[in-house]
């Protein structure tokens, strides 16, 4: 048998729990997770690979809407299967009893605990709502479907 060059797969797990740091880093006052966000943005903004961190610039605005989203349910800890690593909120994210009457399609994950650094940029349909909830309903968390996953 040969040696195989590959990642190991328990280090792409502890980066989503933040134990490697390849870069300067900051400095951690606890040992708990960080707090995640999730911000709505209109369909005219321009988030994609190159957003890195949270901005009020084109984030949806309106009765029941907070400048800077909700807060993520994080109660799952980041795992592994294979060679995947994933991590996926442990709750849907709900936006209850709003009204954003301007149409937006996409959700900003961020990390308010570090600077409000960006995460990730999910995207759906085009979507306006008057004076009701809207739920983004979270996926499996698998590696196959959840909604991070470090292949």
């Amino acid at each position: 048998m040969a040696n195989t060059q590959a990642m190991a797969t328990s280090f792409k797990t502890e980066l989503l729990s933040g134990i490697h740091a390849l870069g300067t880093t900051v400095i951690r006052a606890g040992t708990g997770a960080d707090t995640f966000k999730a911000a709505l943005y209109l369909t005219t903004a321009t988030l994609d690979a190159s957003t890195t961190a949270y901005s009020s610039s084109n984030e949806v605005s309106g009765t029941g809407y907070s400048a800077g989203g909700i807060t993520v349910t994080n109660a799952t800890a980041p795992t592994s299967s294979g060679t995947t690593a994933y991590w996926t909120p442990s709750a849907n994210f709900v936006y209850t009893t709003v009204t954003l009457a301007t149409a937006f399609d996409a959700v900003l994950i961020y990390n308010s605990t570090q600077s409000n650094k960006a995460v990730s940029v999910h995207t759906f349909g085009s979507q306006t709502i008057s004076a009701g909830t809207f739920t983004l309903t979270m996926p499996i968390s698998d590696a196959t479907n959840a909604l991070i996953r470090i292949a």
